[in-house]
């Protein structure tokens, strides 16, 4: 009997899979606990044709992605803070200060996604990778200026 499964099963395939199992194996556990439906005709287009939906959403939102990174990628992030007289700063620019100016110029940006490895402590212009999607990085430059 062939199936497709609904989600994914140890030792069997994953969601989507179609799959070739015993009569009763599919008949008595698969199916009456919703883990599979019967691999017809009707279903496999209709398995098809979600694919495609979902490769679509996907496609859309890589390129969503891509944009934003490189918005990301044009924009100079500037930040003033009072200096003392060597110097150095008063306090540290951290992750959430980068944040909270992105989100005042219209970005969506959590500051979680901003990899600032330690607080930036001096004046000067900084590199910073912002993680905009689990494979996609871009490098914003933070201004830190004197107030």
């Amino acid at each position: 009997m062939e199936v497709i499964l609904l989600e994914d099963v140890p030792s069997l395939g994953k969601m989507g899979d179609i799959v070739k199992v015993a009569d009763g194996y599919g008949r008595n556990f698969l199916i009456p606990k919703k883990k599979a439906v019967r691999a017809t005709s009707k279903k496999l287009r209709a398995l098809e044709h979600e694919k495609r939906l979902v490769q679509d959403r996907l496609e859309k939102s890589a390129k969503e992605t891509e944009k934003l990174a490189q918005r990301l990628e044009d924009y100079s992030c500037t930040i003033s803070k009072p200096v003392g007289e060597s110097g150095k700063l008063f306090g540290a620019v951290t992750s959430m200060e980068i944040e909270q100016n992105l989100r005042e110029n219209g970005f969506d940006i959590d500051r979680k996604s901003i990899l600032l490895e330690e607080p930036i402590k001096s004046l000067g212009i900084y590199t910073v990778p912002v993680k905009v999607s689990h494979d996609i990085t871009a490098d914003l430059k933070v201004w830190v200026v004197k107030e």
